[in-house]
């Protein structure tokens, strides 16, 4: 079976999209590795997200805050999808993608950002979990070697 790579993309790369990153790789269908990159790294990946990566067995030595750019790289993984998790990541002129990947946005809000008690900061971190987990369980039950850019946006409305 093919495996799809797919790079999830948010501005400081420290939650959002390392949540995208560890889902994808440990999601139950093994159809997807995940990546994941910022526009302006925050050169560390947050404790909560740290956190779930161990729970979800995701081994925690792959994950680094890093720059989009080693993507663009000629050596890069090459990625079959990107999607942006945040909506500044989104707004932001992306660099090229080798092979022309299929592109979506997937919004939530910055769990980080929460200012409240351990318990209500490692609840913001579930929702997003859980909400990329439904996007990816949906993806998963798509024929993705048929799957357009417009197929992949529509995830979010489902």
């Amino acid at each position: 079976m093919k495996k799809y790579n797919i790079l999830f993309l948010c501005t400081h790369n420290s939650a959002r999209s390392v949540l995208g990153e560890v889902l994808a790789s440990t999601h139950p269908s093994g159809k997807f590795v995940g990546y994941s990159a910022g526009s302006s790294p925050a050169g560390a990946i947050n404790p909560i997200a740290l956190e779930i990566a161990g729970e979800l067995g995701y081994p925690l030595s792959l994950l680094r805050s890093k720059s989009w750019d080693e993507f663009s790289l000629p050596n890069a993984p090459e990625m079959d999808f990107v999607i942006t998790v945040c909506d500044d990541a989104a707004g932001e002129v992306c660099p090229y993608w080798p092979g022309k990947p299929s592109t979506a946005h997937w919004g939530f809000s910055d769990p980080s950002q929460v200012q409240g008690t351990a318990e209500e900061n490692k609840k913001a971190f579930k929702v997003v979990e859980i909400g990329l987990k439904q996007r990816l369980d949906l993806l998963a039950q798509l024929p993705l070697e048929t799957l357009d850019s417009l197929s992949l946006k529509e995830i979010h409305t489902k």
